[in-house]
């Protein structure tokens, strides 16, 4: 097997492309938290073989507290952590000049409507778009945000309010990566529409300048073994389609099309879910895992896959594997004929590629968690308990040329769980303890290594259309709007072919849509979901739509649970009790209990949201009942016999308490209010047995100097019992 740098070479020389390849003094960049390979590789020679934390072959040190891996492109570095303490705790997002270490720009960012814990804020790396200088962000409460150059929103989505994305308390986050011009990113949760009903892991491909969603795929109607995974797929071409290849939540690699999202193949891996990202040797995938192995009762293996075959591959693409290596969180770096991965308990093995011999092992501490890098013939790997390692791998062997240990100022170690990124002539990471930049003081080498795209053979002129895509997949209109579709046309390799005409329909929605694919709905239409229908000759297109009508808004669910809601899974359904239809949220199947139904878009702000709720008991176990309001939740507690305000459950961030006496199988009336001026904001809340006068004075009353400025409304529940809901309301703030 030939190295990277020769099998570029070859590439190049066989497909006629026109493109420049980096020399041995030139710079590169690494946009992506694995680099612009995908596979921890770095072109960079002349680096640095050791430093100190007290100044030697130490360029730059800021001030920042982050966990992932920094990305280095248009001569800045970026990358996303926590900051603050008490009612200040927030996540950041920051950009450097790459050179010298000034702060460019940085977007403070309120975390709510999730139970991540503070300290595992900044989980997923950042990713930068080279062409448009974008940066994208995945933040732990499922915000996706793009920031411009100057770090302002150029689009951006709640996940978990327009998606039923899950926001467990693990705080694994899916990091985001590009693919030509889309962001792809994985997304576990319920959502609506053809995708209700139990939580599945998808992918979503939105269009990396605008932010509209290109196409949602399911690879596997599996359910999820874990909610929390982190396992970023990775592009490729293999039988001239073009692939993404990832693992999942549900413990098995899935190979898609990357610009359908249609199945190509699947291997089954693990009982769990996958948390490390694969690597690719031309038609060669190398995954890992460290849970349960499927045949055996052993725990973690690595696998060699042949990626050229179709369907279900497990039992008869697989190349060789080696048993009982428990790689579950750094991903593999592969290099010439060797692969380099780093077990849960941080040793470093140097694996052969052709049969899975282990040349040498090497221990690097007690955690791995980070995935290591290659540049400059050195391994450049970081360990969580605050170690900084650099290596010369040899035939039979690894030489330490270095090793660093940062601490924070109690004396604790730094804890560092994010890769190198190298760029410029120089290495950058970060840590709990601040982001540091490496190099020679004297040398900064600004430039691109422009790199040949995966190249597919094109399609022949008389290619047949094999499916028509409608885009954007799914949006979210507001009542009297407009919105225009298009249709594209893709062969069976998932080549794009042209842009089509139609024929256009609508099914559920309440409006028009004209020839061109431009929808106009109906002023008063109302709350409602549907799709939009395209037709092409014998193929068929779909795309979905919720529609929002004007405030207020009021839902008895005599006529079932509505569509376009968002979240809760098969917990949440509509009952009959006594004739009378209400929405009960039950305890769940598997898992936690507590779940969160949101029946708005994010964008909505200055309004309050009423319920009529009732919990029941069984023996010592109550429930919680609550309403949610932009991004603020009022929740009622039966143990606790109170009633608490809050913006971030796990943190209380804005968590305020009082004492509430309140009975079981007795129905109560719950309002939440909400006022954003300026930087802070007013949340009101209120509670009253219903049937009775309403009070005058609010129940409680909460001042949050942070204001989260919008958000959608919500329904709440913590229900290892029955919890019971009737008659919501939406109004705008009088």
């Amino acid at each position: 097997m030939t190295s990277i740098i020769t099998w570029v070479i070859r590439v190049l020389a066989t497909i006629s492309l026109v493109a420049f390849i980096a020399t041995a003094t030139e710079a590169s960049e690494w946009p992506s938290w694995r680099g612009s390979l995908q596979n921890g590789f770095s072109n960079e020679t002349d680096l640095i073989s050791n430093w100190s934390t007290d100044g030697e072959n130490l360029i730059w040190r800021a001030d920042f507290v982050g966990r992932s891996t920094p990305v280095v492109f248009n001569g800045k570095v970026c990358t996303n952590g926590r900051t603050g303490t008490g009612k200040t705790k927030q996540a950041i997002v920051s950009c450097w000049n790459a050179e010298n270490g000034e702060l460019l720009w940085e977007r403070h960012l309120n975390v709510y409507n999730t139970t991540v814990p503070f300290n595992r804020v900044g989980w997923a790396s950042v990713v930068g778009d080279q062409e448009t200088g974008y940066l994208y962000a995945h933040v732990v409460d499922g915000r996706l945000i793009c920031f411009g150059e100057k770090g302002q929103t150029v689009w951006e989505w709640r996940l978990g309010e327009d998606f039923g994305r899950a926001s467990g308390y693990g705080g694994r986050t899916h990091t985001p990566i590009l693919d030509e011009d889309r962001l792809v990113l994985s997304v576990i949760g319920a959502h609506w529409g053809d995708h209700a009903g139990p939580p599945r892991h998808r992918y979503f491909a939105f269009d990396k300048r605008t932010g509209d969603i290109v196409w949602i795929a399911k690879p596997s109607n599996n359910r999820p073994k874990d909610l929390n995974t982190q396992s970023p797929p990775v592009s490729a071409v293999i039988n001239s389609q073009r692939l993404l290849i990832g693992g999942y939540a549900d413990g098995w690699i899935y190979a898609i099309k990357a610009r359908t999202g249609e199945k190509v193949w699947e291997f089954h891996l693990s009982q769990r879910g996958i948390n490390t990202s694969i690597v690719v040797d031309r038609t060669t995938v190398y995954a890992t895992h460290s849970e349960e192995n499927v045949d055996e009762g052993t725990m973690g293996r690595l696998v060699a896959i042949d990626a050229t075959g179709l369907g279900d591959i497990t039992y008869t693409h697989e190349k060789w594997r080696v048993n009982e290596l428990a790689v579950g969180f750094s991903s593999p770096l592969i290099y010439e004929d060797r692969l380099y991965v780093v077990d849960n308990s941080a040793n470093l093995y140097a694996i052969e590629t052709t049969d899975g011999r282990i040349a040498w092992q090497h221990n690097l501490g007690t955690v791995g968690k980070a995935s290591p890098v290659w540049a400059d013939n050195k391994i450049y790997m970081t360990e969580v308990n605050g170690n900084v390692h650099i290596l010369e791998p040899g035939p039979d062997g690894v030489k330490q040329l270095d090793v660093e240990h940062i601490e924070v100022e109690t004396g604790r170690y730094a804890e560092i769980y994010g890769s190198f990124a190298v760029a410029y002539g120089r290495l950058y990471f970060t840590s709990e303890e601040g982001i540091y930049c490496l190099g020679y003081k004297d040398k900064f080498v600004r430039g691109k290594t422009v790199l040949p795209e995966l190249v597919e053979d094109p399609a022949p002129a008389s290619t047949v259309t094999s499916l028509i895509q409608i885009v954007p997949a799914e949006t979210i209109i507001t009542a009297g709007d407009a919105a225009t579709f298009s249709l594209r046309a893709f062969d069976r390799n998932g080549r794009f072919l042209r842009e089509e005409q139609a024929t256009w329909s609508l099914d559920g929605v309440r409006g028009e849509i004209r020839s061109d694919g431009t929808l106009t709905t109906d002023d008063n239409s109302g709350n409602h979901g549907g799709k939009v229908i395209a037709e092409v000759g014998n193929l068929t297109a779909t795309a979905q739509v919720r529609v929002t009508g004007p405030l207020p808004w009021s839902e008895n669910f005599e006529t079932g649970r509505p569509s376009s809601w968002i979240g809760g899974g098969p917990s949440i359904q509509v009952v009959d009790e006594g004739g009378e239809q209400l929405l009960r949220k039950g305890p769940s199947p598997a898992g936690i209990h507590r779940h969160a139904l949101y029946i708005g878009p994010e964008s909505m702000s200055s309004y309050t949201l009423q319920a009529d709720v009732m919990t029941t008991v069984q023996g010592r176990r109550k429930a919680d009942v609550g309403l949610i309001n932009s991004g603020y939740t009022l929740d009622l507690q039966g143990n606790h016999q109170r009633l608490e305000v809050r913006a971030w459950a796990a943190e209380l961030r804005l968590g305020e308490r009082m004492t509430f006496e309140w009975e079981t199988e007795v129905w109560y009336t719950m309002k939440l209010r909400v006022d954003a001026e300026g930087s802070s904001s007013t949340i009101r809340g209120k509670v009253w047995e219903r049937d009775t006068q309403e009070p005058d004075q609010w129940t409680i009353t909460v001042e949050d100097p942070m204001a989260i400025q919008q958000g959608s409304p919500g329904l709440i529940g913590y229900s290892p019992v029955n919890v019971f809901f009737d008659n919501v309301s939406v109004m705008e703030n009088q």
